[in-house]
């Protein structure tokens, strides 16, 4: 029993300030000096998760409070992530579950807490953000003691404290109107409540891998709490996986312990302490790291499968290698095979030739965030529109994944939603009256269904409604969903677009190029109202004469081109269209360019 260490686990559902509330604890704990400049959400470390405000990969950090160390590991709140949440609360001995004061238990709220209630864990609840004007927090209170029954938790978890706080404003205390003084009660009750880790520091070193960085200079990076005995530096050490079969083999070659957020070497780690280890190169996420002699694997948490896949292959379009650097089907496999090896969410297959790869995951977020990181490294791609992953189960029938979807909106705007939702094969679960003509509605719906609905969501409650969604279970095929009805503007040759060209062909339909874009044949530059593909020419510019009068010429005024995210890209996309992206561009297109050829394919189907 390690008295001195605590390790916690920070979970929520996404923007309800685990972030802001780490920040809060580790400058009140005096991780930084005095006139140390600290940045913002310090836990968001990658380019992304700043951009986004969003946190994408789990992390360790680590305060000093009262002769204890405590561990906490900040989770990504976001379902696409969940396969981190999973892996990081076996690390855990406690947890803190943040709510919302005003938003109140919410999809991944749910999902978290019953991961967390199964690992036995007992969670501390912080109702947050009470410094909001439409806090309700006593009514909230009662909806998470409702979660809590729901999901079955024993009598130990149901006696959960609460604090209530406000993590942007850095205190927390008992009472809703109780002293607003500093985050101090918080950690008291961390020490109190959170109990040390019970492990045995005389038996054989052993620890399960639960997260994995690689770093230019270390090479591949450990993260795990270290179940028995003590890691020294330079001792012999093997990987084994789930089955007890060795992976590798090698020297610990570095450890390092959290100090804030940074990673301090030592010499020694012992049996409780979250650790960050080196000198293995094959051993992976879910590998037991342990002493020679040991040959029992530590059981880990199993991953919940991904539900949807893309296939990317190389940049094939008139414009390859414009934009990017890297464009080989070498360079985009080995790239893929490392975000495989270093993100358990997503799951890596080829074809024969290796030069066109499968990557599945959890979801269109995480499937976004691995193409846009690829894109920003320079890499040029082909995208096909994404296909969700069926299942047959045990009586030969075809299951599909079934999402739960939770939607906050204004009451004018639930029905043409009802209806939008029905479309899409969504079944009605639950709608609550949530105050101030609120209404809150959930359903269970196909995946299939939902590819993109997030920014049509956003236009039917004219931007004001919220949307939450999260993996429910697999549930019978619903059978065929309509795809999309409007046809494609396809362009007719290659070279750059006209204004007075587009300007004319606007009436046709929605435009996605503007004067002086590159186009090629085959190259989807807009959207028809109708179904039915239309070949146009937007580079046929006005004829010119040797008369010109004073003001003849009218002034064009092209419609601004909206701007649409790859997921958004990805969901509009029919079968035999794909996403060509570049590090500048995203340019839907036809599979096959050339008009001709595309007449004789669809005859052949035929």
């Amino acid at each position: 029993m390690n008295s001195e260490i605590r390790n916690i686990t920070i979970i929520a559902h996404v923007d309800h300030g685990k972030t802001t509330l780490i920040d809060s604890l580790m400058k009140q704990s005096g991780s930084f000096r005095e006139n140390e400049v600290v940045d913002e959400r310090l836990m968001d470390s990658g380019e992304l998760e700043k951009e986004r405000g969003i946190t994408i990969l789990a992390k360790p950090a680590s305060i000093n409070w009262k002769n204890s160390r405590i561990n906490i590991i900040d989770t990504p709140g976001h379902r696409d992530f969940a396969a981190e949440v999973e892996r990081v609360l076996s690390m855990a001995d406690g947890a803190l579950l943040l709510i919302d004061s005003a938003e109140g238990v919410m999809p991944q709220t749910k999902f978290v807490l019953s991961k967390a209630l199964k690992q036995g864990l007992k969670p501390i609840v912080i109702i947050n953000k009470l410094d909001k004007p439409d806090q309700r927090a006593d009514e909230v209170l009662d909806e998470t003691f409702d979660l809590f029954v729901n999901l079955e938790a024993n009598e130990e978890q149901l006696d959960f404290p609460v604090l209530y706080a406000s993590g942007r404003s850095g205190w927390a205390c008992e009472e809703i109107n109780g002293e607003r003084k500093n985050l101090h009660p918080l950690m008291d009750l961390i020490i109190k409540h959170v109990s040390p880790p019970m492990f045995d520091k005389s038996k054989p070193f052993a620890m399960l891998s639960t997260l994995l960085y690689p770093d230019s200079f270390l090479g591949r990076s450990l993260i795990g709490r270290i179940s028995q005995g003590t890691a020294k530096a330079n001792q012999n050490i093997k990987a084994i996986d789930l089955k007890g079969n060795k992976v590798d083999e090698g020297r610990l070659t570095k450890i390092f312990r959290y100090e804030g957020t940074k990673k301090v070497p030592i010499d020694t780690g012992e049996a409780g302490d979250i650790v960050v280890i080196a000198g293995l190169e094959k051993a992976n996420v879910a590998d037991t790291i342990c002493d020679l002699d040991i040959n029992v694997p530590i059981l880990a948490t199993p991953i919940d499968p991904p539900t949807m896949a893309i296939q990317i292959t190389v940049n094939s379009s008139p414009l390859a290698g414009t934009e990017g650097s890297k464009l080989t089907s070498t360079q985009i496999r080995d790239r893929l095979i490392s975000e495989a090896q270093n993100n358990v969410g997503i799951s890596f297959s080829e074809n024969d030739n290796k030069d066109s790869f499968e990557i599945s995951g959890r979801g269109e977020l995480m499937l976004e965030i691995l193409l846009t990181q690829m894109r920003r490294e320079g890499f040029e791609l082909t995208v096909s529109p994404p296909k969700v992953l069926f299942k047959i189960n045990d009586k030969g029938e075809k299951q599909e994944p079934i999402e739960e979807i939770t939607l906050d909106l204004d009451e004018e705007f639930s029905s043409r939603i009802i209806d939008s939702m029905n479309r899409r094969k969504g079944k009605l679960i639950d709608l609550k009256d949530t105050g101030k003509n609120k209404k809150r509605l959930i359903f269970h719906a196909p995946t299939r269904g939902l590819m993109g609905y997030t920014s049509r969501f956003l236009t039917l409650t004219k931007g004001t409604g919220v949307i939450n969604r999260i993996f429910h279970s697999y549930g019978n095929f619903e059978g065929d969903m309509d795809s999309r009805k409007n046809g494609a503007l396809i362009s007719m040759d290659k070279g750059k677009a006209v204004a007075f060209a587009i300007f004319n062909l606007q009436a046709r339909g929605e435009m996605f190029i503007t004067h002086n874009d590159p186009v090629y044949a085959g190259m989807i530059v807009g959207l028809t109202p109708k179904p039915g593909d239309l070949i146009i020419n937007v580079m046929k510019g006005k004829k010119l004469t040797n008369m010109r009068t004073q003001g003849t010429d009218e002034n064009v005024v092209l419609t601004p081109v909206r701007k649409m995210s790859i997921a958004e890209q990805l969901s509009i996309l029919n079968t035999d269209e794909a996403l060509e992206i570049t590090p500048k561009s995203c340019r839907l297109r036809k599979l096959i360019l050339d008009a001709n050829e595309r007449k004789k394919f669809e005859k052949s189907k035929s």
